[in-house]
């Protein structure tokens, strides 16, 4: 397509670059992001999602550009209005937009305009086209990838308040504001029962799962699979390591914790050729008969061994996105718009991986906004 269909950013300013080469140095985060990602390939792949790609209206913003600008919502986790006041008022943001100084970026609604077209035009096959492209691109840029893929889940709270939820379905009958949400279970606490004794139980969730496998050398997750919370892990495991092997990774040993324990699992990776690292539990190894010996090899492999020592990783990775990406709480409501903030919080976390090991530079901070 002729670049000449997309709106013209960056020209006619009084300004020039001259204020950018002071206020965005070499080194700036958003300098080495913009170096060392193709952004033009995802040009090619998102404007299939305009009508006539984009060769009929009034010219659309590159595409390119409107996902970095998802991409600093998600880096600096921003909501789409604060992310147009981010823009507007700093200079590193519009640097990396290709916007000139005096320039204003695309408003909040042209930003939701966009999310609606990847949904409705794509949805989760365009969002794994775009983090496969991501991972097609780390490999061609140095980034090592290794034999062994970590999988494993994480929940998302809904962004809904419960109780109120509740109480309008009961008394006025109305529908759940989050129709794709569920409970789930999210781990086990200790507590003491009526007799006083310690035990656990379970800590529920409500809400959904993003599920993903990552490559523990790269460090770089690879592929995701979204349920509503109430989900089991081991059910989602065909679906991610088909998705990884769609990408063509060196993969030898998958390694995930007991929720992974299934025996179809187990199978799978054996008619593939792959390994096992999917945590046993003890059942498998404490039976009285002959059944048990594959399993207590299993345990004592090399292979099996090595996986386990590679699953915190992920946990790893899981707490920088809760922690720094907003992936605690829903950005928005339902299944789909989900799928929107899994992949992009994904996307996020492996742009910052690649640029850490291309060019050793580190992300810092939050966006910081004027009062």
């Amino acid at each position: 397509m002729s670049r000449t269909r997309y709106k013209e950013l960056g020209i006619g300013s009084f300004f020039g670059d001259l204020v950018y080469e002071r206020a965005v140095p070499e080194g700036h985060f958003l300098r080495e992001l913009e170096r060392v990602v193709e952004w033009a390939a995802f040009t090619e792949q998102l404007v299939a999602l305009y009508r006539g790609k984009g060769q009929t209206g009034r010219p659309p913003y590159n595409p390119a550009v409107m996902l970095k600008m998802l991409v600093l919502a998600f880096l600096y986790d921003l909501s789409e209005r604060r992310t147009e006041a981010y823009v507007n008022d700093s200079l590193s943001a519009k640097w990396f937009l290709g916007l000139a100084v005096d320039e204003a970026g695309p408003d909040h609604s042209t930003l939701t305009a966009f999310k609606r077209r990847i949904l409705e035009g794509g949805g989760e096959r365009c969002l794994q086209e775009l983090l496969a492209e991501i991972i097609r691109q780390a490999g061609a840029a140095g980034v090592a990838f290794g034999t062994i893929q970590v999988v494993d889940s994480t929940h998302t709270v809904a962004d809904v308040n419960v109780k109120k939820d509740e109480r309008r379905q009961e008394k006025e009958g109305k529908e759940p504001r989050d129709k794709g949400a569920r409970w789930g279970v999210k781990g086990k606490r200790k507590a003491r029962d009526k007799e006083g004794k310690k035990v656990k139980v379970p800590v529920y969730f409500y809400g959904y799962k993003a599920h993903t496998s990552m490559n523990a050398k790269a460090e770089m997750i690879t592929s995701v699979v979204v349920t509503a919370g109430n989900q089991t892990d081991g059910k989602q495991f065909s679906a991610l390591v088909e998705r990884d092997q769609a990408q063509d990774l060196p993969v030898e040993i998958y390694s995930g914790d007991r929720g992974y324990d299934d025996t179809e699992n187990h199978y799978l990776l054996k008619t593939k050729k792959l390994h096992s690292s999917l945590k046993l539990n003890k059942y498998r190894t404490e039976k009285k008969n002959g059944n048990k010996e594959v399993w207590v090899d299993l345990l004592a492999s090399e292979e099996y061994q090595a996986g386990q020592r590679e699953r915190y990783k992920i946990e790893r990775k899981y707490g920088e996105a809760k922690t720094n990406h907003g992936l605690r709480r829903c950005r928005y409501v339902g299944r789909m718009r989900y799928l929107i903030q899994a992949y992009l919080t994904a996307l996020v976390l492996n742009l910052k991986r690649i640029v850490k090991v291309v060019t050793g530079t580190n992300f810092k901070g939050r966006a910081r906004l004027s009062a």
